[in-house]
């Protein structure tokens, strides 16, 4: 077996591997082992017919796909690996010879690290940030804890109003036919909550408790259902109940409710502090972003097609599965949004770009500033990862394997050289 390295444009390269003819032949064989019960061959038993019979009849390269995965399969990152190149795309596969009694030969061109010549990190210029924290700012956060601890009173002395909740029984119809979707009992909604077609709510306005009404509405000519979209629809609606939100009252007993404070000033002194707390982070990650889009900007890099691809697949693969933990398809979701997976993979790929070139300049300011992850730093991160998921840090630590440890590492690497950027920035 060998490996044949040529160097192509944009930092991608080909790579022709060759595996001996006996080591294909054997894999050849494994294949109509594997294969050999599904064939028949006049006068054998089903599975029993010789390999060499079978070749005659069906031609010699009935068995060469499954050879040729498997021998893919067993070489291609022995020798890749051997290649000491830092591989940053999935491999694109060519078959160049594949005969029984020959060497196999398959060609790999996938996309390589690219070079990174970087700018000046040190001393990047970014906007100095003003912080503060205005009294305005302190009552919304208050007032947010007191509609969280709000509650629904019924009432019965007047008709709906904006803002109320109402519990409601619906029945809508298109051209006098019911629809699916479109009929609904003791259902609760929030009027101005926007849930409903553009002008439902609305005529909910004024509606007693038991009163019947016919509300006409029409459906946005982007609705998702097609076969609703732009029609329009007659709904009968009962009220059977009204509530309006009552919240506390804001003093030290709502404080002391809330909070660990004895006293409403406390309370807010403290809500004063968290929202403080939370711009200086915020202006902390604007720091950041700035000073890294500076240093990308006055870098230089070769990013290859493939690599971006590579990403975006990612991207994908992770949103889909996102989704999928909230019980949505992907499939589902373009139906939903009109999208296909081309046009989602081409909206994500300005962001997967712009991740490739900050995790490639952070790499290099690592190694040009000789930064290293100890054991120490390891397990301490590990320690902090076990509180999070309630875990014992022991056992977190023997469920990861070596290459798991290793790309801690390397964020880690990666976000010291991100702080050290920072710090180095000068804020103008």
């Amino acid at each position: 077996m060998s490996v044949k390295v040529e160097k192509l444009e944009h930092n991608m390269v080909k790579l022709t591997v060759s595996v001996l003819a006996a080591d294909f032949g054997k894999a050849i064989t494994r294949a109509y082992n594997k294969q050999k019960k599904n064939i028949s061959v006049p006068g054998f038993r089903k599975g029993h017919a010789p390999q060499h019979l079978i070749e005659k009849m069906y031609g010699p390269s009935v068995f060469y796909d499954d050879a040729v995965n498997e021998c893919i399969s067993t070489t291609y990152y022995k020798e890749a690996e051997e290649t000491g190149l830092t591989f940053v795309s999935s491999p694109e596969f060519d078959i160049e010879q594949v005969e029984k009694g020959s060497d196999l030969i398959y060609t790999a061109v996938v996309a390589v690290r690219p070079e990174v010549k970087l700018g000046e990190y040190k001393g990047i210029e970014v906007k100095k940030a003003e912080i503060s924290v205005t009294d305005e700012e302190v009552d919304a956060e208050v007032g947010r804890e007191r509609e969280k601890n709000s509650r629904l009173v019924e009432v019965t002395d007047r008709a709906v109003a904006d803002g109320d909740t109402v519990t409601l029984d619906y029945s809508g119809a298109v051209d006098g036919e019911k629809f699916d979707g479109g009929t609904a009992e003791n259902y609760e909604l929030v009027i101005g909550s926007g849930s409903f077609i553009p002008g439902f709510e609305e005529q909910l306005v004024g509606m007693n408790c038991e009163e019947t009404k016919d509300i006409t509405v029409t459906f946005p000519k982007e609705y998702h259902a097609p076969e609703l979209a732009g029609k329009e629809a007659v709904f009968t609606c009962t009220i059977h109940k009204i509530k309006v939100k009552e919240l506390p009252e804001l003093d030290d007993e709502f404080a002391q409710d809330v909070s660990e404070f004895d006293t409403l000033a406390e309370y807010k002194d403290s809500v004063r502090a968290d929202i403080l707390k939370r711009k200086e982070a915020e202006a902390k990650t604007e720091k950041e972003n700035e000073a890294v889009d500076k240093l990308i900007e006055t870098s230089e890099m070769d990013i290859p097609d493939a690599m971006i691809d590579y990403e975006v697949s990612n991207m994908f693969q992770s949103y889909a599965q996102r989704l999928q933990s909230q019980g949505i398809s992907i499939d589902m979701y373009m139906q939903y949004t009109g999208s296909s997976e081309e046009q989602m993979k081409e909206q994500m790929r300005p962001q997967a770009l712009k991740q490739i070139q900050t995790r490639l300049v952070l790499e290099e300011v690592a190694s040009a500033e000789n930064i290293e992850i100890g054991d120490e730093r390891i397990d301490e991160e590990i320690a902090s990862m076990a509180e999070r998921y309630q875990m014992e840090a022991d056992k977190l630590k023997e469920v990861m394997g070596d290459y798991e440890k290793e790309q801690m590492k390397k964020d880690l690497a990666v976000q010291d050289a991100l702080t050290l950027i920072a710090e180095n920035a000068k804020e103008v």
